[in-house]
């Protein structure tokens, strides 16, 4: 039984490739690429050396962009959920911006830091940054008072009551707010790629398209960006066990 489990993923991938060449052979359009076509696509990639490339220079700005945000997400998101009058303050202003999409923000990004990875990198952090802050700002308001009361009861600073505290009683939820804001994160950069940088998975797409047409590269892309967003989310599932393993809940989790 845990081996046809372990099987059944691979069968849908097959599944879904072989009724996708079953649509390409069927349909009139000669332009869609089939399975065959893509996979000679991906390899013209990798022997002109640029699916190495492209995939390193995706992930150089999402990891920037991500990083940059969570180092001043986290901590604001902690310290409004501690100040009332913090959030109240401040909360308006999160509500305003949260709605607007990230990718409203290209003219300015272009305007501010011109064509280039920090282009990118500036909308990846807006991207990461609001849902970061919301998600951490919740966490806290979840802790049960009693841990909180318990803990200054034992005499803790404030910084010691975030990092012996607050800090692990968040983690679980901070770990699935990181995973989701990263799939975001993804998303942005190869939509942003498309229009303010000269390389990356989602400039593949668009320069294929333009030269000549070459929708097997386009695919390629897309399959790239699908491959490369699936590890990313294993990486943050495998965050998830460890967490869980270390506060006992790996059965919960």
């Amino acid at each position: 039984m845990s081996q046809r489990n372990r099987l059944l993923p691979f069968t849908g991938v097959v599944l879904f490739i072989a009724l996708w060449q079953l649509g390409v052979a069927v349909s009139r359009n000669t332009l869609i690429p089939g399975p065959l076509a893509v996979a000679k696509g991906i390899g013209e990639l990798a022997e002109k050396g640029l699916l190495v490339r492209y995939v390193v220079a995706s992930l150089f700005r999402v990891t920037w962009g991500y990083l940059a945000a969570l180092a001043i997400a986290i901590p604001l998101g902690i310290a409004l959920g501690l100040s009332r009058r913090g959030e109240m303050a401040i909360n308006p202003i999160l509500q305003v911006l949260r709605p607007i999409s990230p990718l409203a923000w290209i003219p300015i990004a272009i305007l501010w830091f011109g064509v280039g990875d920090v282009s990118a990198m500036f909308l990846i952090f807006l991207a990461s940054l609001l849902p970061l802050t919301v998600t951490a700002l919740h966490a806290v308001h979840n802790i049960d008072n009693v841990h909180l009361s318990a803990g200054l009861n034992f005499g803790l600073s404030k910084a010691q009551l975030v990092k012996s505290v607050i800090v692990p009683a968040i983690l679980p939820q901070l770990i699935v707010g990181m995973r989701i804001t990263l799939g975001i994160a993804w998303l942005v950069v190869v939509a942003a790629e498309m229009i303010a940088v000269n390389s990356g998975l989602g400039f593949l797409i668009v320069d294929a398209r333009n030269a000549g047409n070459r929708y097997d590269l386009v695919v390629a892309g897309m399959v790239l960006i699908g491959i490369v967003g699936v590890g990313l989310d294993a990486l943050m599932r495998r965050l998830e066990k460890l967490d869980a393993v270390r506060w006992g809940y790996a059965d919960a989790a």
